[in-house]
């Protein structure tokens, strides 16, 4: 498999993505929130093989003291392959010399972030507008 980091937005298929998205059950993402949220990130991963996005992942920073690393996603018939992990070693590399990173993982995904060396936050606080979400992440 030739796999191909792009962090260039402007090339993106926004329905690929849209896809990789519902792959994996998040169905709330229409084209243009992608688009939104997307080139909102400063820091972006695109992961393509042979000329199709498969994965992502992106991060917004102010380059120096903070940065969160937001929707690192693997089209569900290619995970366990090791993509995400290069997603977020991609990420981390553009990332390396701020401060601090944040990452809030989905649940059941802690041990994966746990061995790319990040760790669990002691005064980390949330704000949820879903209630579900509240519910799933807060205590």
């Amino acid at each position: 498999m030739n796999i191909e980091i792009q962090n260039d937005f402007s090339y993106a298929n926004l329905d690929e993505m849209n896809e990789i998205y519902r792959s994996v059950g998040w169905t709330k993402h229409t084209n243009e929130i992608i688009r939104q949220v997307f080139e909102a990130s400063n820091v972006i991963a695109l992961v393509k093989v042979n000329g199709r996005i498969i994965g992502f992942g992106r991060a917004i920073s102010d380059g120096v003291f903070n940065a969160a690393i937001y929707d690192v996603v693997v089209h569900r018939d290619f995970q366990k392959q090791g993509i995400a992990k290069k997603i977020m070693e991609y990420l981390l590399d553009k990332l390396k010399n701020v401060s601090c990173v944040h990452l809030i993982s989905t649940t059941g995904n802690e041990e994966f972030y746990r061995k790319l060396g990040l760790k669990k936050v002691n005064t980390g606080m949330a704000r949820y507008l879903n209630p579900d979400l509240s519910n799933e992440y807060l205590d």
